[in-house]
């Protein structure tokens, strides 16, 4: 096992990978930057080094200051988080060449699942469905307005080497194609430093639905289930449920079985996350692989019991998985939000400043993954996410009501935040009823009368 592990993050999941990391008797290192200096990771930490100022790419999403970090405090091995550098397959293949263990897979099968092109053409190749859509990257208009002719409209524009809806467009037509796809290559260039971007089949009201798997460095890969993320605002995801509500179980079975065959196909380790799209009809298509823990990972511990972290870390030390498929049991429903720094009445505009007053639900199947405590000043220089509000109940039903309860036991002044949000989505009856699409949190906003772009 890791004699010292370097936490390359910030906010509520460097907590949760230091929780990890004390359980498992590992001492951590927390890599922060200037405006992260008075966080509750830092605070908490057995050790602490400043990477740089506040600006992402001088500090966390920086190589040299990461690695120096690692290298300066004595650490074997380095847990990167989700965003910033956790996909990056450089820092993968420079932490190999430093000898630190980097909590991951493979570089290479890192970079083979960054390019979203790539990794369609292998997963097809090992049997799994692919929405309709170019093998290469598209790099002119005049390609783009062949391969949509033949693809068929509306088209979705994707990024190759990124996610969260960066770098996408929707174009409806070749005029709309025309005009979006600089819009899109320009975004790409920016957010991951690579204009490349491929084309798509748009699903009209798809569901997104993942599957959770498990990969040891002795063959072994196991499915941990699916999480349903349909619900999102402009590709980001707001909550996360599992098992998936409204589904049959031979679709269960053929994502699970899917997800297990691509994962094998790429001899993949450690925690990743297989993304399918689901037709109204049923019909599931592979769209990536996330090589990373995901920030929705706490509603399939919470139905599973597995530690999805503490496994990272025990599997990237070598060690074999201790149970089977067969030894993977599900019991009950578990439902997450994710609480972000922003006012859903005003188009979720983004907001930060000193929380004055913080009180967070407890009781029975509630859990609360945030790095916030009373008197701290949530920075704008990242993401808005503040924590995540987990429930399992016996039944989905238990689990929205247990959600309400929480939500009207959270606390959280004096920023606005997606609380209030929330408790008027576990009211809704289409929510409760389990009728989610991608398209789902828009039409919500218009039936509750609120300005949505």
């Amino acid at each position: 096992m890791f004699r010292k592990i370097l936490i390359a993050n910030r906010g509520e999941i460097a907590l949760r990978i230091l929780r990890a990391c004390r359980e498992l008797g590992i001492r951590s290192v927390i890599a922060y930057s200037e405006a992260d200096r008075n966080s509750l990771p830092v605070l908490l930490a057995d050790e602490a080094v400043c990477i740089g100022p506040a600006a992402s790419v001088r500090s966390y999403n920086s190589i040299s200051a990461v690695i120096s970090a690692a290298s300066v405090t004595g650490c074997d091995a380095l847990h990167p988080g989700y965003g910033f550098l956790a996909e990056n397959a450089s820092l993968a293949e420079i932490c190999r060449d430093c000898g630190i263990t980097f909590i991951g897979p493979r570089p290479e099968v890192m970079q083979e699942m960054s390019d979203k092109a790539t990794a369609r053409r292998i997963m097809q190749r090992h049997g799994l469905p692919i929405v309709p859509g170019t093998e290469a990257p598209v790099h002119d208009a005049q390609r783009a307005v062949e391969e949509a002719e033949k693809i068929g409209y509306p088209i979705v524009i994707k990024a190759i080497a990124g996610g969260g809806g960066r770098g996408m467009r929707v174009a409806n037509d070749e005029r709309e194609l025309m005009r979006l796809l600089p819009l899109a290559q320009s975004e790409a260039l920016t957010a991951f430093g690579d204009r490349g971007v491929y084309l798509e089949r748009f699903l009209e009201k798809p569901r997104h639905i993942e599957v959770q798997v498990l990969g040891d460095e002795h063959g072994r890969v196991l499915s941990l289930g699916e999480r349903d993320c349909s619900l999102q605002r402009r590709y980001q995801k707001l909550v996360e449920e599992s098992p998936a509500p409204n589904i049959t179980k031979k679709l269960r079975d053929n994502l699970a079985k899917s997800a297990v065959r691509g994962s094998k196909a790429i001899d993949y380790t450690g925690a990743g996350t297989v993304e399918f799209l689901v037709d109204s009809d049923g019909r599931h298509y592979f769209t990536e692989m996330n090589t990373r823990i995901q920030v929705e990972h706490p509603v399939t511990e919470m139905v599973t019991g597995v530690d999805l972290v503490q496994w990272q870390i025990r599997i990237a030390a070598g060690e074999k998985l201790d149970f089977n498929q067969k030894d993977v049991e599900y019991e009950g429903h578990a439902i997450e939000v994710r609480i972000n720094a922003e006012d859903a009445m005003n188009n979720f505009a983004p907001s930060g400043g000193t929380i004055d007053k913080l009180v967070l639900p407890g009781g029975p199947g509630v859990r609360v993954d945030t790095h916030l405590y009373q008197g701290y000043r949530v920075p704008t220089n990242y993401d808005s996410l503040l924590g995540k509000l987990i429930v399992w109940g016996e039944t989905r039903d238990a689990a929205i009501a247990r959600m309400r309860r929480a939500l009207a036991e959270t606390i959280v002044d004096d920023l606005p935040t997606t609380v209030p949000f929330y408790q008027r989505l576990m009211l809704d009856q289409q929510f409760i009823d389990g009728k989610v699409t991608t398209h789902f949190i828009p039409e919500f906003m218009e039936r509750i009368g609120q300005r949505f772009e």
